[in-house]
């Protein structure tokens, strides 16, 4: 039973994302935007925080949640500024892999303004030795992935 959970665990992580890549990348269990992540505290506190019920908003067919009012309403007047690229998929692996993966919010990186998530620590530095070059080749593949 436990190797079969342990296996379970290991799919639902490692293979690829089974959503529409159009849209922000959400888990089977719930439309969470960013794992429940406040996506303007990348920009604003520099860390990855946890938002709240109590600040909910719906966009683009995901809840996003913040930390407090002040950070929902920098959303609401700009999602485009806040939301990570790639609808919160993997950078690294939009770039490297030309697949979707599920992007982790504890992995992240501000690029010229913008947030990339990535799928784990290792990947994040990956992606940001070169990541200038990776993101151009994430933008081509990301044509492709939404078109799909």
């Amino acid at each position: 039973m436990q190797a079969s959970r342990k296996l379970l665990i290991f799919l639902l992580w490692f293979l690829p994302c089974g959503v529409n890549a159009s849209e922000y990348h959400t888990t089977f269990w719930g439309n969470l935007a960013v794992g429940g992540y406040d996506p303007v505290a990348y920009f604003t506190e520099e860390d990855a925080m946890k938002g709240s019920e109590d600040f909910e908003y719906d966009w683009q067919g995901a809840k996003w949640r913040f930390i407090s009012q002040k950070h929902l309403d920098l959303f609401k007047a700009n999602p485009e500024k806040y939301a990570p690229r790639y609808g919160g998929h993997c950078a690294w692996a939009v770039a490297s892999k030309n697949r979707l993966y599920r992007g982790s919010p504890q992995h992240w990186d501000i690029v010229q303004g913008e947030l990339y998530l990535n799928h784990s620590d290792s990947v994040n530095r990956r992606w940001r030795a070169n990541s200038q070059q990776h993101i151009g080749e994430a933008d081509e593949n990301w044509e492709q992935l939404k078109a799909e």
